[in-house]
């Protein structure tokens, strides 16, 4: 995606918001069909680049604009370039932050999905406590405002957009919604916020026994009282933020869905059985549901954040969080190692393209 004046049809590849000539806010301009223009090999890996070979593309587009991107595939100078979608719902897709959140929530949310204007929408995002967005506790509240952005966008109406949170420890959801700045966001473009603890919760049992050995005989028993609001709505967004950790290794895609849950319900049940096969029973009982997660600061283990400028999204987030091990290198968690990297479809991006050793950038 290219940046244009409309007057003077200057074009840049980041977004400086106005024309420096002309004072015009800039259009956003897509290319449309693209070729390789030039191929260069690389061998020598580094802490961003840890798997090689890989190659780097000099793209052009129809209307001669020039980049430059990362490939684990080989082309030859000439051939087109050209990125699939799929409707498979296990899929995982991946798109790099360049410059534009926006552009990555677009494409990594066309790659599986097509989103229907009329629909009520629910988003989870992941707040937890009330920090400032650089400590990469909670969702990044830019890419909470481009998400309601690209709904808009889309055609779904302000009214039809409700961001839902709940407090799971001492912290007051008004208090991390004001000083994670998700508050000002919802303000800002005009759509409700919800406290979850305050609606009504249904009762519902799993129909399938989850794949991790069991801990407690009675953990096939599992009763969640799930959020009302989960089924009052046409599409639901899980929007968590991606994190490292020493005890589960990756918070993210499905441990956000616990959000969902009656707070007294939840902590009950993990303490009985575990939080990893609480997570993996939770799935169970919930409907489809988008899953774009904020990768673009990864948190560490030790709390320190890496960035890695990434957006993901899936339908399963079972898959979506196997995939991002695999892009953080990491070891994999008692509640992935069941998942078989090999049978997720990847779009967008290539694993190996976005791949990050974290271990060592800390």
């Amino acid at each position: 995606m290219f940046y244009q004046c409309p007057k003077c049809k200057k074009t840049w590849q980041y977004p400086i918001e106005k024309c420096p000539d002309c004072f015009l806010k800039l259009e956003r301009v897509f290319s449309e069909k693209i070729k390789v223009v030039a191929v260069s090999r690389v061998n020598i890996p580094t802490p961003l680049h840890p798997k090689i070979p890989y190659f780097v593309l000099l793209l052009e587009d129809d209307k001669g604009r020039k980049w430059v991107q990362k490939s684990v595939k080989e082309y030859k100078a000439g051939s087109e370039f050209k990125i699939e979608s799929t409707q498979d719902k296990n899929a995982v897709a991946i798109w790099r932050v360049k410059y534009d959140v926006l552009e990555a929530i677009e494409k990594v949310v066309s790659l599986i999905e097509k989103i229907n204007p009329a629909v009520k929408t629910l988003i989870l995002p992941t707040l937890i406590a009330p920090r400032h967005p650089y400590f990469a506790q909670n969702t990044s509240p830019e890419v909470l405002n481009q998400l309601i952005k690209f709904l808009i966008q889309r055609g779904v109406k302000k009214e039809n957009i409700k961001v839902a949170a709940q407090s799971f420890n001492d912290f007051p959801i008004t208090a991390s919604a004001k000083k994670s700045k998700f508050l000002s966001v919802c303000e800002k473009n005009k759509v409700q916020i919800l406290d979850l603890s305050q609606k009504g919760f249904k009762r519902l049992q799993p129909t399938h026994r989850p794949s991790i050995p069991p801990t407690h005989p009675k953990t096939e028993n599992f009763i969640f009282d799930v959020s009302e609001e989960v089924f009052k709505n046409d599409l639901i967004i899980n929007l968590p933020i991606l994190k490292l950790d020493k005890k589960i290794g990756i918070r993210g895609a499905l441990e956000n869905l616990t959000r969902f849950l009656n707070k007294e319900s939840y902590l009950g049940l993990k303490y009985l059985y575990g939080e990893q096969k609480l997570i993996l029973s939770l799935k169970e009982v919930l409907p489809e549901i988008l899953t774009i997660a904020d990768a673009i600061s990864i948190q560490t283990p030790n709390t320190f954040t890496a960035f890695s400028g990434l957006i993901l999204a899936s339908f399963n987030p079972l898959n979506l969080d196997r995939v991002m091990a695999e892009v953080a290198l990491i070891d994999l968690p008692e509640y992935l190692k069941s998942v078989n990297l090999n049978k997720i479809k990847i779009v967008g991006r290539e694993i190996a393209e976005v791949q990050y050793d974290l271990k060592s950038m800390i």
